[in-house]
């Protein structure tokens, strides 16, 4: 920051000087000319009250002019002492401003809106000033602002509020006469205005309490990006940021890889990434207890709460319970290796599942919500002796309104055309459905956001939130 100077030495404050002569004598004679007029009202106040009480006592209408003068001697007061409580509050009328017209920066103003900036400049003195300079001669407020160091450069991201008459293409030509390259603008709101480093920690909590949360809290810092693990793919392709690809690494072996096509990634993202992959290593498994009672019109109930690998051995047991076809509906064929899928479907980290409890605690249904790209795909499974009781639809309404909860709009189930059971279950959740279909296989996607007021609420309770 450059440092203002003067070539004016400082100087110290010097004593008054003394008064002269002539100056002790004028004030001696105002002092007694003050003296002088002040004794002459006393005088005068003396013969005014001598004269009023002589005739308040002698003449005919005393008591009524010592009335009168009472009531305007009260009304005096009272008019004074609104006016003194007026001038007080308001203070003396100033001049108008004048009003704004339309084309006037102040009109424009008035009308705002919200906008989120980035772009790469010079690491160098006065690069940043120069963009911010740019912006307040158009009028453009810079709400918040945080930077990205590059080995080349630093990426600076600005939330600017800006009149409407300022458009996209209008900032980003100001950025780029200011030095800026790689300029990326997009429309913002109020929810993009949060403190970033209250923002992680939040996401870190959420992460710290629910392992299926890791997917959910990278497509929440980062915006609009694809999210894939690949099992095993750890060491085969190197970790770090690649332009507009990001690759995590996890102990386990695995990798998630992270795509922004209309953004690159920087190495402070990365950073950030990589800190809530570790604490999720870290933590290892964890499933909060979470759960729901349902009462089936018959009588019977149950709990619905989120299942984990404890679970393994009991959904094993259901599946023994049910027919081939059920199988065959959930799975899209026979089931020849369950014990694989349910390690797979049973892991936090790569989705919810929820499972519906008997008093017994025998597990009667499966219900599966796996995190998929920007979408989730849902699948239910409901033992052969409790299907058309509505667990069913219990189980995708719950999933979707967790897929809203997470920012997923769409889900989708893959099943046979065949499948009418789960084509009503779709069609109740009261969504907008778009049906797919190729060489016998049916895809329901449901829009969600359109059914958001009737979905329930997951869980009464949820700890931590």
């Amino acid at each position: 920051m450059e440092q203002l100077t003067t070539n004016e030495a400082p100087t110290t404050p010097s004593p008054s000087p003394a008064p002269s002569r002539a100056q002790r004598r004028g004030a001696r004679t105002h002092r007694w000319r003050r003296d002088t007029v002040e004794l002459a009202a006393v005088f005068l106040s003396v013969t005014a009250a001598d004269l009023v009480a002589t005739t308040v006592v002698h003449g005919p209408n005393g008591p009524v002019v010592l009335a009168a003068s009472a009531l305007a001697l009260i009304a005096t007061a009272l008019f004074h002492s609104w006016w003194s409580h007026r001038h007080r509050l308001h203070g003396p009328p100033g001049p108008e401003a004048p009003a704004a017209e339309p084309g006037d920066p102040l009109h424009d103003f008035a009308q705002t809106a919200l906008w989120r900036v980035r772009t790469t400049v010079q690491d160098s003195p006065g690069s940043l000033a120069r963009v911010c300079t740019a912006f307040a001669e158009r009028q453009v407020n810079i709400v918040s602002m945080q930077s990205h160091p590059l080995p080349d450069g630093t990426v600076d991201e600005f939330f600017v509020r800006a009149p409407q008459s300022v458009t996209r293409a209008d900032l980003a030509a100001l950025v780029a006469a200011a030095g800026g390259h790689d300029i990326w603008t997009d429309p913002a709101d109020a929810h993009d205005l949060v403190d970033v480093p209250t923002h992680v920690l939040a996401l870190a909590t959420r992460t710290a309490l629910d392992a299926a949360e890791l997917p959910v809290a990278l497509r929440q810092l980062f915006g609009q990006c694809t999210i894939r693990q690949y099992p095993g793919a750890g060491g085969s392709r190197p970790a770090g940021v690649d332009g507009h690809v990001m690759r995590l690494p996890v102990p386990s072996g695995d990798l998630i890889e992270l795509t922004r096509p209309h953004l690159p990634f920087t190495p402070t993202e990365f950073a950030r990434a990589q800190a809530l992959v570790e604490l999720d290593t870290l933590l290892g498994p964890r499933v909060p207890d979470v759960r729901a009672r349902l009462t089936l019109p018959a009588g019977a109930d149950l709990t619905v709460r989120r299942a984990d690998a404890d679970d393994k051995q009991a959904a094993l047991a259901m599946h023994g319970r049910c027919s081939p076809e059920t199988l065959r509906r959930r799975y899209h064929g026979p089931v020849r290796d369950a014990d694989r899928y349910l390690d797979h479907l049973l892991d936090a980290r790569h989705g919810q599942a929820l499972t519906v409890e008997a008093a017994d605690g025998r597990i009667v249904a499966l219900g599966h919500l796996m995190w998929d790209d920007d979408s989730a795909e849902v699948a239910v499974l409901v033992e052969d002796a409790w299907q058309r009781r509505g667990l069913g639809l219990d189980l995708m309404r719950r999933m979707s309104a967790l897929a809203l909860e997470a920012g997923v709009e769409t889900v989708y189930a893959i099943t046979h055309a065949s499948n009418t059971g789960l084509i009503s279950t779709m069609r109740r959740l009261g969504a907008p459905l778009d049906y797919q279909v190729e060489e016998g296989t049916l895809v329901i996607t449901a829009h969600l956001a359109e059914a958001a007021e009737e979905l329930p609420v997951p869980w009464p309770t949820r700890p931590g939130r």
